[in-house]
């Protein structure tokens, strides 16, 4: 037996008060209103009736941050898989604001090809990664459902490949708000996507900072 439902959690916001693209940097803790945003994630995923058994999260802060409030719900460990961790991203601890890259021409250099990106780790990695994690992490979990605590690209990009979309997209289009929930369940041989929650919503967080 192994995992039939995985279900994709997006950390909640993030404490970046310059507006920075934070990534991979080190820091970065929730916010106050972050951890209240976790905390919704975990009672909407217990209010599904979830039998959670397995909690996995990325080993960054912010992201073992929201996975508390889950291992709090189903008194579960939280263990840390680095296939999990944001895209690595060139544009680390900039501002990306127009203004910025303007009067630093060299920078255009990094947005030449978006469809790869360029500018980082490409779409095709990072599914790749996913892809190999879910597989192991759901045959690791005897029973019950397992709950994997993440990034908005990792997330975005699983999306993509399940809905048979291509992977290079518009990151402003991208529906995977912080703390919501994407629900993938296997199919014979196949994962496909069943749920999409977004908890919490009304606290109308601010969503920047991510790659």
């Amino acid at each position: 037996m192994s995992a039939s439902r995985v279900h994709l959690i997006r950390h909640g916001e993030v404490f970046n008060p310059k507006g920075v693209l934070y990534g991979r940097l080190d820091g970065f803790p929730l916010s106050e209103l972050g951890e209240q945003m976790a905390t919704d994630a975990a009672l909407a995923l217990q209010g599904t009736g979830s039998a959670v058994t397995r909690l996995v999260a990325s080993p960054l802060l912010r992201t073992q941050q929201s996975a508390k409030p889950v291992a709090q719900a189903f008194d579960l460990t939280v263990e840390l898989d680095d296939r999990l961790i944001e895209p690595f991203n060139i544009f680390e601890g900039r501002k990306m604001t127009p203004g910025h890259v303007l009067v630093r021409p060299h920078l255009f250099f990094h947005l030449r090809n978006p469809y790869r990106p360029s500018w980082g780790e490409p779409y095709e990695q990072v599914l790749s990664r996913m892809t190999a994690l879910i597989e192991e992490q759901a045959e690791a979990t005897p029973s019950g459902d397992l709950v994997l605590v993440t990034h908005q690209l990792p997330i975005w990009t699983t999306h993509l490949a399940l809905v048979g979309l291509p992977l290079a997209h518009n990151p402003n289009r991208r529906r995977c708000a912080l703390s919501s929930i994407t629900t993938i369940e296997k199919r014979g041989a196949k994962w496909v996507e069943v749920d999409y929650r977004d908890p919490a919503a009304p606290r109308r967080a601010k969503d920047k900072g991510a790659v």
